[in-house]
């Protein structure tokens, strides 16, 4: 009983997320995009990924049949077809603005009459179900493989003005048009590109198990430089990078550039404090203002001062902004530390709004005509220029992070993330060290809002919402805690994918919910944790001189009778 009660569990949900998306209008959005031309398209995709993950989901239950299998892909599309049905004489238009005549169409395939058009759909649902079923039942390397293939082929094909530019940028041709044809991969190279990403999958892990085999035989000074040369070359493909992307995907990476600046000075509180900061934006909105009424050329502006000049003042005020607020909430933990840092970064945006500080920092109105930063004659006017600002404030930061992560504070604050309590009772000052994170923490967030200013020229209140706390937070979540390659990783997925992907906008804070649900449920260490440093109790043995064994002692022998 308990098997077909799962079973049904099963269809339930599947069938109620393809009706969802049929009725939020994901259907008809994302089937205007094709992945293989004239093939298929993103819309069909998502019709029978709910039958296929019913037949997958059945496959991993001991009522792993065919028939199950194909069973699950028909209930899952039973509700949608019978909807299509209804749509079709009884307009649902008043309740579901998106059950239109078109989405009627999409899924009967065009076929007519309607009736014969929803059997076809539903017997390819019970077909994507089957192959659902037949997933399942493959070695884990070779569902890795097709995961890993089908994932590059969606990305190329999704990503497909990117890659078209960087190859126009790089050979000054058009050899997109041998990959591409109306936005989407040409069905010869979608083979090719799939077949090779599978190939490489496989056989990826012998590579790499012979590359480990050839670092460790280097001696310490040769894999000392195999890293320097290593880093070398990532910091050359970093400064190369704007004049290979063009202006607008300049403007996208200093995007991703900024948040990620965010991301490293909040890792400090949140990654290696434990301290969930949900009012981190209100140190942004620190740096932002005082560079923006201290250099602005407006009617708001005071004293006009250089960029250069007001950059360390405008990290300082938001490091005392942090002081600040750690004052009345450092004595608080989990929950409550997260509400009430959520409180004052509402406060301090509703201030922002209010007449009180209108003269001042313009209310609604905001700041305007705020000069880009220079040095001497040259000004950083384009995002290739202003992309280099932020690059070296990345990574001025990583490095103190990094050298504060292996530091006595750092120990000190993954001992509070740890347990608190055992911490206090070792001896370490929890309340100082807590503060301590969330003073320099707060550092980063000034001076991302400075360089923010400056680009953007114009600052408004809308600008320092709640929603850019829970985007820095949700990328190191997501990149992995206390991880600086996962927040990086986590910036390129949160920031600058929804850039590349605007098409979708509409559907961005859907996508990530989800995508936070599947991490929770998946991978709660995110996508690149951190490495712990296991030391080995006896590892430092063989440097200790040897116990001597004593003899037993004959007078203490046991008698036997």
């Amino acid at each position: 009983m308990d098997r077909y009660r799962r079973f049904l569990a099963i269809c339930s949900i599947t069938a109620f997320a393809l009706v969802y998306m049929m009725f939020t209008g994901m259907v008809e959005t994302f089937g205007a995009r094709d992945i293989v031309a004239d093939v298929i398209d993103l819309g069909r995709i998502l019709i029978y990924l709910s039958p296929f993950v019913a037949g997958y989901w059945v496959g991993r239950t001991p009522l792993a049949r065919w028939q199950a299998g194909i069973g699950a892909g028909l209930v899952t599309t039973a509700p949608a077809a019978l909807l299509t049905l209804i749509m079709e004489r009884v307009s649902m238009r008043d309740i579901f603005i998106n059950a239109s005549p078109s989405l009627v169409d999409f899924l009967a395939l065009g076929i007519q009459p309607l009736g014969a058009g929803m059997l076809v759909f539903w017997a390819l649902g019970g077909l994507a179900s089957g192959a659902g079923l037949g997933f399942s039942l493959l070695p884990r390397w070779v569902r890795k493989a097709i995961i890993v293939g089908l994932a590059i082929l969606a990305t190329m094909a999704l990503m497909s003005d990117l890659v078209g530019q960087i190859l126009r940028q790089i050979t000054g041709g058009r050899p997109d048009r041998i990959l591409f044809s109306a936005n989407a991969l040409r069905i010869g190279p979608a083979i090719a590109v799939f077949g090779a990403t599978v190939a490489l999958t496989i056989f990826l892990p012998a590579l790499k198990r012979q590359t480990e085999t050839r670092v460790l035989a280097l001696l310490p000074t040769e894999f000392m430089q195999s890293g320097y040369a290593a880093k070398g070359l990532g910091l050359i493909v970093l400064l190369a990078l704007p004049w290979t992307l063009g202006v607008f995907l300049s403007e996208v990476l200093a995007n991703v550039g900024l948040f990620m600046l965010m991301a490293l000075g909040l890792n400090i509180a949140v990654g290696l404090a434990g301290l969930f900061d949900l009012g981190y934006v209100t140190n942004f909105a620190v740096g932002a203002y005082l560079v923006g009424i201290l250099t602005s050329t407006g009617p708001q502006g005071v004293g006009h001062f250089n960029f250069w000049m007001i950059l360390p003042v405008s990290i300082v005020a938001a490091m005392f902004t942090g002081f600040m607020l750690a004052l009345p909430v450092v004595r608080m933990r989990g929950d409550y530390l997260a509400i009430a840092t959520l409180g004052f970064g509402e406060i301090i945006r509703l201030l922002a709004l209010s007449d009180w500080f209108v003269p001042l920092i313009g209310g609604a109105q905001g700041v305007l005509f705020i000069p880009k930063p220079s040095i001497a004659e040259f000004s950083f006017q384009t995002p290739q220029q202003l992309y280099y600002i932020i690059l070296a404030a990345c990574v001025v930061v990583l490095f103190v992070s990094q050298r504060l992560d292996i530091s006595r504070t750092g120990r000190q604050w993954r001992a509070i993330r740890e347990d608190e309590q055992v911490a206090n009772a070792m001896g370490i000052d929890v309340t100082w060290v807590k503060t301590l994170a969330f003073t320099l923490s707060a550092a980063s967030g000034g001076l991302a809002g400075a360089i923010f200013a400056s680009k953007l020229g114009t600052i408004f209140p809308h600008s320092f919402q709640l929603l850019i706390s829970i985007n820095v937070l949700c990328i190191i979540i997501i990149g992995g805690m206390a991880s600086i390659p996962g927040i990086a990783l986590g910036s390129l997925l949160l920031v600058g994918v929804p850039e590349l992907l605007r098409e979708f906008s509409e559907y961005r804070y859907l996508f990530y919910g989800l995508l936070l649900i599947l991490m929770t449920l998946y991978r709660p260490q995110g996508l690149l944790p951190v490495k712990i440093q296991r030391h080995d109790r006896d590892a430092d043995s063989t440097s200790r001189p040897p116990v001597p064994k004593l003899a037993p002692d004959p007078s203490r022998a046991p008698t036997t009778t």
